[in-house]
């Protein structure tokens, strides 16, 4: 068990958005939101926004963003969101979102998200929820590297939050086979180590860019329903029933949920401190890779946030990105 003492906040597990935004200012604020057309997106880009930041909604879908903006707009009386396209399974679509950003970047959230339920690929053949999850995460915060510098020395720093969850404990990154084409498929275990991936790529983004100002944190939001579980299969949704069933996690609201990654976003304490896991609005404490989720339903596993490990799936990931 982690004897380290850990970063603590004064918020809980029922915390929820508003409330960690409370009386903060965040008026000169740009930020990007990931996924932002549904679920713990919506709810984050809208609490950023009711406090004053400037946000820019990165979707897939812009016909569903211009609406969410809209609403975002609307309900906050304050800056209607920026919506531009952005399909992390595409490199291309990656590199144009890059293009056009102008200017610096103080917040980037990489929140979406993807879960299949049977083995797909990109163009490149590349498991789909690895490629999406991480690697397109990975690529969008690379190539904002620039505009995040820019941001952290105009406002005493830059933040980056690695959206992760509970599922990293089921696997860490399988460096020999990362897209599945010798091992039999399990979505399960695909989307486990997409999360575990999410976690070492803060570790390592803040070992690299934290004398740039850049700081870097991966959050669990806990149990929330939203738009991910639509593609679950039968044995997915009956693996989920079950964890509930057995205390593993009990179900949040949207706004607790984002909770989480708005702590990691705005908290003063870790404004200058990244490589961390948040689990209820706090730093985790950390469990042993063969710790049994039963008994452990919170905390992170050793393999989410090996250095070494990082380092290597930085390397991994610029080699397979090109970059």
């Amino acid at each position: 068990m982690d004897t380290r003492r850990l970063i603590s906040t004064p918020f809980t597990s029922s915390s929820t958005a508003d409330e960690v935004l409370e009386d903060i200012d965040l008026a000169g604020v740009r930020a990007i939101v990931t996924g932002a057309s549904s679920g713990l997106g919506i709810e984050t880009a809208r609490a950023l926004t009711a406090a004053g930041a400037e946000v820019t909604l990165a979707v897939r879908n812009t016909a569903a963003g211009d609406t969410v903006a809209e609403t975002i707009g609307k309900s906050t009386g304050g800056f209607r969101p920026r919506v531009v396209r952005l399909d992390l399974a595409d490199r291309d679509s990656v590199a144009r979102f890059v293009d056009v950003w102008s200017g610096p970047l103080h917040l980037l959230v990489n929140n979406a998200g993807v879960v299949t339920g049977g083995l797909e690929r990109t163009y490149e053949g590349w498991e789909l929820q690895f490629a999406t999850n991480h690697l397109g995460h990975f690529a969008l915060a690379t190539g904002l590297h620039h505009a995040l510098a820019r941001g952290a020395a105009d406002r005493d720093g830059a933040r980056i939050v690695s959206v992760s969850s509970t599922a990293h404990m089921r696997s860490g990154v399988d460096f020999d086979d990362l897209h599945f084409e010798h091992r039999d498929y399990d979505p399960q275990i695909a989307y486990a180590q997409s999360k575990t991936a999410n976690s070492l790529f803060a570790v390592e983004a803040t070992r690299l860019w934290a004398s740039d100002g850049i700081v870097a944190n991966a959050v669990n939001p806990g149990g929330v329903a939203t738009g991910l579980q639509r593609h679950f299969t039968p044995e997915q949704k009956a693996s989920l029933d079950a964890a509930e069933a057995a205390g593993v996690f009990t179900y949040k609201t949207v706004e607790q949920g984002a909770a989480t990654t708005l702590v990691a976003a705005i908290a003063p304490e870790f404004a200058h401190s990244g490589g961390h896991y948040l689990d209820d609005a706090q730093e985790a404490y950390t469990v042993p890779d063969d710790a049994d989720l039963a008994r452990h339903p919170h905390g992170v596993k050793e393999w989410a946030l090996d250095p070494a490990t990082a380092e290597r799936l930085w390397a991994v990931s610029t080699g397979l990105l090109r970059l």
